[in-house]
């Protein structure tokens, strides 16, 4: 794509990178200089009417043209001059050099020392993820060379993705991009499903620098949720450093005034990254976005707008775009409904008159007279989305990745546990039956009990919070409360919460559980040995809940087992998210990654990790997919096994069989399948046959 992407390298930089000649579509070689775009005449609109031959004759000619502008001493210059400089710092650093930059380990600093001598770029050269250089070539870049200036901190960018993935497009990625040029020709807009982890990001990015290859340079709306800004941001900064890309984010105070600069025109910008949440956030937010007149509009993790009565769904509608990409790895979730709406947001001009016809044709109910319709909706579905989906899943196009294998643990809960759980089964059951937002409460209760006794108030008695409370008024923060208030307080607080509410205050430090009652979890005797075989076979981990709480409970978990970790959850700030992932990624010597099945399970690469452990299900199976592919995707090398744990005899067993039932759907809607699958009944009906109420 002319000179602006970077997919391969065939100058000078990496001599070591081949590319075929059927692969030079989208090279970017314009680090040093500006490039100017020459359009042929009669091409001064890229939507004008051709024919299909043509269309796709251009399409080629496009993605497989290559710019020869780059000017060859300029290049030689800067990637000698940087690779002289990283070699001889390589070469003469001490140990304790080595050991002060960040990421580099002392047995990394160690390991940089035993392959000495370094006397050529060849001498530093590997194909591992975990190469030593990795954080060396980092950190020397932007401590020793900020004078170099930006295109050298260009290269870095380019050597540092090298380490981990060949840089340039795939096969299937080279049509995924022929494919969006073709309903852009066509003045139509679509969604690209590809399986999660088969580079939806880098396929989007290409088709923006078309765009502006030919003219096209926006301005542009990317939706993404928060766990990716930083990520999609760094990706627009390797792939294509051209475009000029503003981040809208920040307090409600910093919006106001980047809002007036945009609308001024005083800042410059291609693109536009946003979040869900403030793209929509407020009045004057969704105003923004219905007055700049975008070209293409694309939300990334488009499944959030599968339900088109939401109020979200509707605002976002509104935004002023002549095109939209929406990119999912999941384009059906729970039923073909919600497919409907994601065609009905890209092509509203198609589909919005019918909205009410097509929530009829499409909506599943349970009853048998419905089941026998089931497959011939699946087949007009499969008729209607074809022309506007793209999905590709992995075992289709990267033959190399090495294979996802699942283990469901059923894990027996400890005695107590298990006493705890029947009990609150039992008075569940007698309580009277109620709406399905009851039956969604006693599932969540239930669930809870089967994950750790305390996160439900087990061990606290009344009587002991009325000596607790008494207790607080010791302090000097609480001298004239009123100790029924105060108790009322903590009545409403699980046990853990109550526990670490004794380690804020001396008064009451003494109510503190004993560590045995921390760790008291049939899933944590599993983990323990679990973690223990994975450690002696040097894999990583990577491992998610549902519950923040929960991963509070883990970290005790790992604190006493002397197990390294970091974490990443919702309430972790945006600007620390993408360090604690590049942590992780670059020291081997941290075991295990902490993350929230919401918040780092959508646009993470953990390729580094080659296990991925649920600490408990979703309600629904496609996060827990997206979960799984933060480790199984473009640029793993080790086999990627999946541990679920699953309470034996508990509510969890119940969501495992509806989560398959759920991924049984997903597999009708993208294959020819014959054989005929009813969508199941919801979580909370299936849970009230299952208590028999």
């Amino acid at each position: 794509l002319g000179s602006l992407l970077v997919f391969s390298s065939t100058g000078n930089y990496f001599s070591s990178v081949s590319t075929p000649k059927t692969q030079k579509s989208a090279v970017s070689k314009s680090m040093t200089k500006n490039t100017s775009f020459k359009r042929k005449r009669g091409d001064e609109s890229p939507l004008n009417d051709v024919s299909a031959s043509e269309d796709e004759e251009e399409i080629d000619s496009d993605v497989e043209s290559i710019s020869d502008n780059l000017d060859s001493e300029d290049e030689d210059s800067i990637s000698g001059n940087l690779q002289d400089k990283i070699i001889q710092f390589l070469q003469e650093a001490s140990l304790d050099e080595l050991a002060l930059i960040s990421g580099c380990s002392i047995k990394k600093a160690q390991k940089i020392i035993s392959l000495r001598p370094f006397k050529t770029w060849k001498d530093t050269e590997t194909d591992s993820i975990e190469s030593p250089f990795y954080c060396v070539t980092y950190e020397f870049i932007y401590s020793h060379n900020t004078h170099l200036g930006y295109p050298v901190m260009l290269f870095f960018f380019y050597f540092l993705f090298l380490t981990s993935l060949s840089f340039k497009l795939q096969p299937y990625q080279l049509i995924g991009l022929k494919w969006l040029i073709l309903l852009h020709q066509h003045n139509l807009s679509g969604i690209l499903a590809d399986e999660m982890g088969l580079g939806k990001t880098i396929q989007a990015i290409s088709f923006l620098a078309h765009l502006y290859e030919k003219g096209i340079k926006g301005p542009h709306l990317i939706t993404v949720p928060s766990s990716t800004l930083d990520n999609w941001v760094r990706e627009l900064g390797l792939w294509c450093p051209s475009l000029k890309v503003l981040i809208y984010y920040g307090s409600v105070e910093d919006r106001k005034y980047l809002r007036q600069d945009i609308l001024s025109g005083l800042v410059e910008f291609n693109i536009i990254v946003s979040t869900y949440n403030l793209t929509i956030g407020n009045y004057y937010d969704r105003s923004l976005f219905r007055k700049l007149r975008l070209k293409y509009a694309v939300f990334d993790e488009g499944h959030m707008l599968k339900n088109m009565n939401s109020l979200r769904y509707h605002h976002l509608m509104a935004i002023n775009a002549e095109h939209r990409l929406l990119l999912t790895g999941t384009p059906l979730q729970n039923n073909l409904l919600e497919l409907m709406s994601l065609l009905n947001f890209i092509m509203p001009s198609m589909f919005s008159s019918s909205t009410s016809q097509i929530s009829k044709m499409f909506s599943t109910r349970s009853s048998e007279e419905e089941s026998r319709f089931h497959k011939d909706r699946i087949a007009q579905a499969k008729l209607i989305m074809k022309p506007f989906i793209l999905r590709r899943v992995k075992s289709e196009v990267l033959k190399q990745l090495p294979p996802k294998v699942q283990n469901i643990e059923m894990c027996p809960m400890s005695d107590a546990q298990q006493k705890l759980y029947d009990k609150l089964f039992k008075r569940l059951q007698k309580a009277p039956n109620g709406d399905k937002r009851e039956l969604c409460n006693v599932m969540m209760q239930l669930r809870k009990m089967a994950n750790h006794p305390l996160l439900h108030r087990q061990y606290y008695t009344s009587d002991k919070l009325t000596a607790m409370s008494k207790a607080m008024l010791k302090e000097p923060t609480h001298f004239d409360a009123d100790p029924v208030l105060i108790q009322e307080d903590m009545e409403v607080m699980s046990d853990f919460e109550l526990h670490n509410l004794c380690k804020q205050y001396s008064s009451i430090r003494c109510f503190e559980l004993e560590k045995e009652l921390l760790l008291d979890s049939g899933k944590f005797a599993l983990l323990t040995k679990v973690l223990a075989r994975l450690k002696e076979k040097g894999d990583r981990v990577v491992l998610f809940s549902q519950f923040t709480m929960m991963l509070d409970i883990v970290e005790i978990l790992l604190k006493h087992l002397d197990h390294q970790f970091v974490r990443l959850d919702g309430s972790t700030p945006m600007a620390e998210r993408i360090g604690l992932i590049d942590k992780y990624n670059t020291n081997r010597e941290i075991f295990v990654f902490l993350l929230s099945t919401r918040a780092g399970g959508q646009g993470i690469n953990l390729a580094s990790a080659n296990t991925v452990i649920l600490h408990d299900i979703d309600c629904n199976p496609f996060n827990d997919k997206q979960a799984e592919d933060r480790c199984h995707r473009m640029g793993q090398t080790r086999t990627v096994q999946v541990i679920k744990l699953i309470s034996r005899d508990s509510i969890e067993a119940c969501m495992l069989r509806v989560g398959q039932e759920k991924l049984k759907l997903e597999q009708d809607m993208t294959t020819d399948g014959e054989e005929d699958s009813a969508i199941t009944e919801q979580m909370a009906e299936l849970l009230k046959v299952s208590l028999g109420l």
